[in-house]
């Protein structure tokens, strides 16, 4: 297991950014270069134009920013950021776990970095409240707790929102989609069915939705709905709408379930919820249900065989019937794409499923095809019905019609 070093600045200390920062906070002053070049001469040093701009980003990083992580989440490729301690900071860059080499001096420093993050998300964190969920304002996924709750010390969770968009040539590329997994979806998407893409954390469901999203029909009009923006599709006609958390008063709030509503009165042309993790599951399948097909969302669950069982807990939060959930969810959703990461810490899409349901209308899912990691397609009992679902929204004759199914 290797560490991955982050190189600190030559000639200047972290315990010169430590005083300036000290005598900013006390005085009230701002991180600009002249308020910095006051704290530096007050401590007796001069420097030359490169390393008081260092200075100047590393004192805003520790005001502001997050301090000796930013170096970390700037860097494009990652997705997380975990802190255990002052010394045991990792990394995934897509390829699994790794420890990186950041200093963040000791178990106050880590807390003050803890503190300073949910205040900017307008959430408090302190020995009454041990413990925060929230997002930032790049839309980083922000988790914190403190001690006692956490008996070592701060603990710092941070989920980077992709930056970049990715087509399937690039996911091919990363052995995240097999040359036959990609022609299917391809398949799925212009076939206008509606689809959920399961998966645990991490897994890379996200990433999926995003890519398949770019492949819709340019002139179709595209409603995303998100707690915050993590869908980066590289399609022309995307209107986003986005939750907002209630007020320190408790009121204003504006949830999943809001967004799907308003969604049904904006002409969408597909609605597609980033993920569904509550009640709003609900209003998604009543508007799939309504003539809005082409539809897609995410759920977490450990294999698509999970997925019923999951869509049900999250029904009953809305106060829907298990019989009310299954007779919806046959018509609204047709597949599942199930993704996995591998013990090698690659992400992939692991198969596609289709909901069956039985004479008493209880849905289940049953495998259609599978891609192992040799780029085979291995076909399962409901290979026929994946290419009826696949086929029936398809031109005859359309390239994306797959050839397994011709």
């Amino acid at each position: 297991m290797s560490v991955v070093a982050i190189d600190a600045t030559p000639g200047v200390s972290a315990g010169l950014v430590e005083r300036v920062r000290a005598r900013l906070v006390a005085s009230g002053s701002h991180a600009s270069a002249l308020d910095v070049t006051a704290a530096l001469r007050d401590e007796g040093v001069v420097l030359a134009d490169l390393g008081l701009l260092e200075v100047v980003r590393l004192v805003r990083d520790e005001l502001v920013g997050a301090g000796a992580l930013e170096p970390v989440l700037r860097d494009s490729a990652v997705t997380d950021v975990l802190v255990n301690g002052p010394r045991e900071v990792w990394v995934d860059r897509g390829d699994g776990l790794q420890p990186v080499a950041v200093d963040l001096t000791d178990e106050a420093s880590v807390r003050r970095l803890a503190q300073r993050l949910a205040a900017a998300a307008g959430r408090r964190l302190d020995d009454a409240s041990p413990y925060v969920d929230a997002r930032l304002r790049d839309g980083t996924r922000l988790h914190a707790v403190l001690p006692p709750i956490s008996p070592t010390g701060t603990v710092i969770s941070l989920r980077v929102p992709r930056r970049v968009s990715f087509s399937l040539e690039d996911l091919i590329e990363r052995r995240t989609v097999t040359k036959a997994a990609a022609q299917l979806l391809v398949a799925l998407v212009s076939s206008r069915t509606s689809f959920i893409i399961s998966g645990g954390t991490g897994s890379g469901k996200t990433t999926i939705l995003s890519t398949l999203l770019g492949v819709v029909d340019p002139r179709e009009r595209v409603l995303i709905l998100e707690d915050c923006v993590e869908l980066r599709p590289a399609h022309p006609h995307l209107v986003r709408l986005e939750t907002r958390p209630p007020n320190v008063e408790g009121a204003g709030a504006v949830d999943l379930r809001d967004l799907v509503r308003q969604a049904l009165r904006m002409r969408p042309d597909r609605i597609v919820v980033g993920e569904v993790r509550g009640a709003e599951v609900v209003d998604l399948l009543a508007a799939l249900n309504t003539g809005h097909d082409g539809g897609a969302t995410t759920v977490h669950a450990n294999s698509a065989a999970d997925v019923p069982a999951r869509l049900e807990a999250l029904a009953l939060s809305a106060g829907l019937s298990r019989e009310g959930l299954h007779s919806q969810l046959h018509a609204a959703l047709r597949v599942v794409v199930h993704v996995a990461r591998d013990h090698d810490g690659v992400r992939r899409v692991e198969g596609l499923h289709v909901f069956t349901a039985d004479a008493r209308d209880r849905v289940s899912v049953e495998v259609a095809a599978r891609f192992p990691t040799d780029g085979a397609l291995v076909k399962g009992p409901a290979w026929s019905s994946l290419c009826d679902v696949l086929t029936a929204g398809v031109h005859p004759g359309a390239d994306a019609v797959p050839v397994a199914c011709s």
